[in-house]
């Protein structure tokens, strides 16, 4: 049985979803609070947390940021807030779904299903697959149509961060705080000489296109 964790101090939004996921099948737990979310993910093994941002005691993004220091868990996040950095920031974070309130059930429900299917892959094979490219995360080795393609380990870590997210628009900022783990340091040529070194080396394998750049916003992964 799957085992969430809900995290959400309006009592009758957690107790909606409790009640929904419970009566799907799911073995549910509460938590009101950002302390208290903390204590139960490290009390309890959950296959996925639902997280709401604005909780009395530790903000939702604190919570995630520790929660990311120990578990790939699965997590979605519940917002009122609707801004594109806001959305970016927290998947940047480690978020993996991120949901505007307010929302319907029945598409949490969906989007849970997808983050526990897509878990179970992950963890079954250690393989990130998009569009004939797989990213072996145990080797540390990309893949396309069968052609192993040899990237550095930035390079490796940008499409990581894409593959985890697609569709999602990632500015120089965030690919090079999460490739590099440390502070963007201003405008250079070190990310767009990164993605043009990635692009160079799947086009000598394929003509699929496989990153996008969205003019002034950043990069993403191309549409399948």
């Amino acid at each position: 049985m799957y085992k969430i964790l809900i995290v959400e101090d309006d009592n009758n939004i957690n107790q909606m979803i409790y009640e929904t996921f419970s009566r799907a099948g799911y073995s549910c737990v509460s938590a009101f609070s950002g302390t208290e979310a903390l204590l139960r993910a490290e009390s309890g093994e959950f296959c996925l947390i639902i997280l709401d941002l604005m909780l009395p005691g530790m903000p939702g993004d604190e919570v995630l940021k520790n929660i990311r220091k120990k578990s790939s868990v699965p997590v979605i996040v519940l917002s009122a807030k609707d801004e594109l950095d806001t959305k970016v920031d927290l998947l940047t974070l480690g978020a993996n779904d991120y949901m505007t309130k307010p929302f319907e059930l029945k598409e949490l429900e969906a989007r849970v299903l997808v983050q526990l299917r897509d878990n179970k892959k992950e963890k079954a094979g250690g393989v990130m697959e998009f569009n004939n490219l797989k990213y072996d995360l145990q080797k540390k080795q990309v893949s396309i149509n069968g052609k192993n393609i040899p990237f550095t380990v930035h390079e490796l870590k940008i499409i990581e961060l894409l593959l985890r997210h697609p569709g999602q628009v990632f500015s120089k900022n965030e690919i090079y705080e999460y490739a590099w783990e440390d502070y963007y340091i201003g405008e250079d040529k070190t990310i767009n000489v990164h993605i043009s070194n990635i692009r160079q080396k799947i086009k000598k394998v394929t003509d699929t296109e496989y990153i996008e750049t969205v003019w002034g916003l950043g990069f993403k992964l191309a549409d399948a």
